[in-house]
Parts: structure tokens; sequence; C-alpha cells
């Protein structure tokens, strides 16, 4: 809510008439930082992302630690398997032998967003 209160600011709309309509949408059932939190998760560890990068990605946005804890549980992933996922699809089945190729590979993970204990 907190990017979408910014944007409607950047657009030059008086405040209370910002909050008003926020705050009708969330009366409506109509804007809900549950579902946006559930849908941002699903999304982005679909397309790789490990559950730090999540974390950075919704705190920057203004959602509250609680609720990202929340959503990270419920969406019940597997994150080894993830991680594995995403370094196959990026470097192929082959695991590493050299230092230098482990080291690369780990430090794409964590850029992605998994700790090392994932990787």
């Amino acid at each position: 809510m907190t990017e979408l209160r910014e944007k409607l600011a950047a657009r030059d709309f008086d405040g209370d008439e910002i909050e008003a309509t926020l705050s009708a949408l969330l009366e409506d059932g109509l804007l809900s930082e549950e579902r946006f939190v559930e849908n941002f998760v699903g999304s982005y560890t679909r397309r790789g992302h490990g559950p730090v990068w999540l974390r950075a990605e919704l705190e920057r946005r203004g959602i509250s630690g609680e609720a990202i804890s929340a959503a990270l549980a419920k969406a019940d992933v597997d994150w080894d398997a993830a991680a594995e996922a995403v370094r196959v699809k990026r470097f192929g089945p082959e695991t590493p032998t050299d230092f230098k190729e482990r080291v690369r590979q780990a430090r794409f993970l964590q850029y992605r967003g998994f700790i090392k204990d994932t990787a």
C-alpha cells in the first residue's frame, strides 16, 4: 500500500484524497496487503528468487516483517530444491568440481536470495 500511496502522490493527488481512496478500497476488499504479498511471493519464487531476496524486496515496498514471515511460511517452498533448480537452470546439471566455479555459483545463488546453507 505504501508503494501505491507514493505513486499517487507523485501524480500530484491530494494527500487526503489518496487516504480516502485507499481506505475505501480496503473496506470494499479490493485492496489487500496479504493478497499482494502472497501473490508476490508465489510469482517471484517461480522466477527463481530465494527468501532473502523476497524479504528485502517486500521490506523495500513497505510491507511489515510479520506479514512477510507469514507469507513465506504459507508458501511452503523447499528452498533447497528451489536453489538447486535455479543452479541447474543457470549452470547445468554438473556439480562444480573446482573451488573457483563453486564460489561463482554460490555467489549467483546469494544474489538470487538463497542463503549459503541453501546453496
